[in-house]
């Protein structure tokens, strides 16, 4: 399987109209967050396909594409860095994970952070030390922040949830919209496996937690208890 092959396949399915629904959808202009990014207008089902006849790639092949300008290269690396990571054996996925820790950079997108992040470096720390969740948490890189946020989406999967209200605890002040989303997400995938540990988090934090945050960690409880969140009553 060569980068060559990789490449001629999704250009082959290039879409320029929806390139440019995408180019909207990713917030692609000036001073939004995924501002410069080409897109070629390929449907994440059509990725994943490429990626199925492509699973053995080798990884110089694979960091070619992450470190491309188009979107849909980097999402077909990462796509099958996935596929590999879970299929391969133990000593292998330490290879793995630090080849992606290294081309972090080109994890640059929300889709990409949120495909890659707890397959690989979550499912990686989820019985490893996790001081790495730390440093990224405490990163100017946005997506190097979600990246620390999606990977707890692995350790509340195992009934672990203390990284996910520590990180979102410290998110609190962050400026950014997608990070708030982020936490909001995990947040209420917590209330999923334990709804009184979600609360007793909102009872201690709902009066300085981003509005955002707040309304995506109370989707799935009672409209009752959440409207006593939302009004600021509870």
């Amino acid at each position: 399987m060569s980068y060559q092959k990789a490449k001629r396949a999704l250009h082959a399915l290039a879409d320029p109209e929806h390139a440019a629904h995408h180019q909207r959808f990713f917030r692609t202009g000036p001073g939004e967050y995924g501002e410069g990014d080409v897109f070629l207008g390929l449907r994440v089902p059509q990725v994943r396909q490429i990626a199925k006849e492509h699973r053995e790639l080798g990884l110089d092949a694979i960091g070619r594409l992450l470190r491309s300008a188009i979107h849909e290269e980097r999402l077909l690396a990462l796509v099958i860095l996935v596929d590999q990571y879970q299929r391969a054996p133990e000593d292998r996925r330490t290879t793995l994970v630090d080849f992606y820790l290294e081309h972090l950079d080109s994890v640059d997108n929300w889709d990409l952070v949120d495909l890659s992040a707890p397959k690989i470096l979550g499912k990686h720390l989820l019985t490893r030390n996790r001081k790495l969740l730390d440093r990224l948490s405490r990163s100017k890189n946005l997506w190097e922040r979600r990246i620390a946020m999606l990977a707890t989406l692995t350790f509340i999967q195992a009934g672990e949830w203390k990284d996910t209200l520590r990180l979102a605890e410290r998110y609190l002040d962050d400026c950014e919209d997608l990070i708030h989303k982020a936490s909001g997400w995990m947040l209420r995938e917590v209330g999923k496996a334990d709804e009184g540990v979600l609360l007793a988090f909102l009872d201690q934090h709902y009066p300085n937690m981003p509005r955002t945050m707040l309304r995506y960690a109370l989707e799935k409880v009672p409209e009752r208890i959440r409207q006593q969140y939302l009004k600021g009553r509870r």
